[in-house]
C-alpha cells in the first residue's frame, strides 16, 4: 500500500471525529507537519506551544502520528505531526501560521530552547504580528497574534 493510500485511510478513520458536517467557517480545517524524528518533533511542539500532544499510531506501524489538541465537534482548526515514508520536512513548502495566543512573544521565546531556530523576530504587519522559525525537523513555520 502506498503512503498516500495509507494516509488517506488514517484520515478517513479520524474524519468523523474532526470533520462534522457544518457550514465552513475556516478555509483550513486540518494540517500535517512532516517529521524526520517523531519523538523530537512531538517534544518540540509540546514545549513551544505548551500543549499536550496525543499519539495516534497507525495499525500497521508504518506511520507515527501525533495530534495537536482539537475539539471533536470540528469547530477548532488543528492538525498533527506525521513521520512516514513520503513526508519530508521542508523550508520550501507552504507556510503554516500557528496561533501565537495573546502575544506570540511567549511561544516564540521557547523555540530556541526547544531546539528550533528563530529566523524572523516578532514583526508588525499592519495591526497584527508574525514571527518565523524553523522547527527541529527543518520545517519553516510562523506564529501569528494580534499583540
Amino acid at each position: 500500500m502506498t503512503p498516500d493510500i495509507r494516509l488517506s485511510l488514517v484520515r478517513f478513520r479520524f474524519a468523523p471525529l474532526i470533520f462534522k458536517a457544518h457550514k465552513m467557517t475556516n478555509v483550513i480545517n486540518w494540517f500535517e507537519i512532516p517529521a524526520a524524528d517523531f519523538a523530537r518533533a512531538m517534544k518540540f511542539y509540546s514545549e513551544v506551544l505548551d500543549v499536550e500532544m496525543k499519539e495516534m499510531p497507525s495499525p500497521d506501524g508504518k506511520m507515527k502520528y501525533g495530534n495537536f489538541p482539537y475539539d471533536q465537534d470540528g469547530s477548532v482548526v488543528s492538525g498533527g505531526i506525521v513521520e512516514m515514508e513520503g513526508f519530508e520536512p521542508t523550508k520550501a513548502g507552504p507556510i503554516i501560521y500557528l496561533n501565537g495566543g495573546d502575544d506570540l512573544s511567549i511561544p516564540l521565546s521557547r523555540v530556541e530552547g526547544a531546539g528550533g531556530k528563530v529566523v524572523m523576530p516578532k514583526t508588525p504587519i499592519e495591526e497584527m504580528f508574525m514571527a518565523e522559525f524553523i522547527d527541529t525537523e527543518g520545517n519553516r513555520m510562523r506564529f501569528h497574534s494580534m499583540n
